[in-house]
């Protein structure tokens, strides 16, 4: 089998080429955007149609949550356009079409885990961008599938790493405790896509770790996983604002994979476990 891998040198795109480390089976084109702009339709289709891939899997995203406020025809080309010329090249070459999106694509206002049959609502440009994504894989790609994740770390700058960091030089930090939500590790995202790209199983699934805390909840467990002592102090949302609305509760319900498979997640708890081992050594 044959995947063609975009945003290769993102989080996801690690943990993807990690899954499949070793498979002779499987071979992954590696692509950023150095060999490949995904805003470009022709040069998409030039290189889709010279690898022929079984499988595209976009990782790549424009995910700066803020600067998609100030970046919008930027956000729009990659995070809709993108998803669109890879899903028609993937309908030439009858390939399988992977996207992955994002619990922004929901309002955020609600007290229940979100499902894929929930109306999306999003209230910011980058879940706007990432919805117009999505529906465009379905415009155009003829076996898709598309996974909505949250809270995403891996290997490369997250949010792990920035309160580690902070934590060197601060006694307390302050960090949001109102808006809750599933940390989700790019291993076990990687994992569910590795799970679900031979399965014929098409659709729109939600795809995160097990479980619900806050950003400050979050916090406290890494700092206890890493021996830290740094006090964290709980605020709100008003008293951290962001040009970008931030959903208040937007926890998936990986429902879907529930309802048509017997797949098994990981609790936020044990992957933060796992990742921390792999960062501290």
């Amino acid at each position: 089998m044959k995947i063609l891998v975009t945003g290769c040198n993102g989080q996801l795109g690690r943990a993807v080429n990690e899954q499949y480390a070793g498979n002779e089976n499987v071979e992954l084109i590696n692509t950023d955007v150095d060999q490949l702009d995904i805003t470009n339709v022709d040069d998409v289709l030039k290189m889709v149609r010279g690898v022929k891939p079984d499988v595209i899997l976009n990782c790549a995203a424009h995910t700066n949550v803020n600067l998609c406020e100030s970046q919008q025809d930027l956000a729009y080309r990659i995070n809709a356009i993108g998803p669109r010329n890879l899903s028609i090249a993937a309908a030439d070459v009858d390939a399988k079409m992977v996207q992955v999106s994002t619990d922004y694509v929901f309002a955020g206002d609600g007290n229940r885990p979100y499902t894929e049959f929930d109306p999306t609502d999003p209230q910011s440009m980058y879940g706007a961008t990432k919805l117009a994504g999505e529906q465009f894989v379905q415009q155009f790609a003829k076996r898709y599938f598309i996974i909505r994740t949250a809270w995403l770390y891996g290997d490369g700058k997250n949010f792990v790493k920035t309160m580690l960091q902070l934590s060197e030089n601060n006694d307390k930090v302050r960090v949001v405790g109102d808006q809750l939500g599933t940390p989700t590790s790019a291993a076990e995202l990687a994992r569910m896509i590795k799970y679900l790209i031979p399965t014929e199983n098409y659709g729109i699934f939600h795809g995160t770790c097990e479980g619900v805390c806050s950003w400050a909840d979050f916090t406290k467990e890494i700092f206890r996983l890493a021996g830290k002592k740094t006090e964290v102090e709980y605020i709100t949302t008003d008293e951290f604002p962001t040009p970008a609305k931030r959903p208040a509760y937007s926890v998936l319900e990986n429902y879907m994979l529930k309802l048509t498979t017997d797949y098994s997640f990981a609790q936020w708890e044990d992957a933060i476990a796992e990742y921390m081992k792999w960062l501290l050594g």
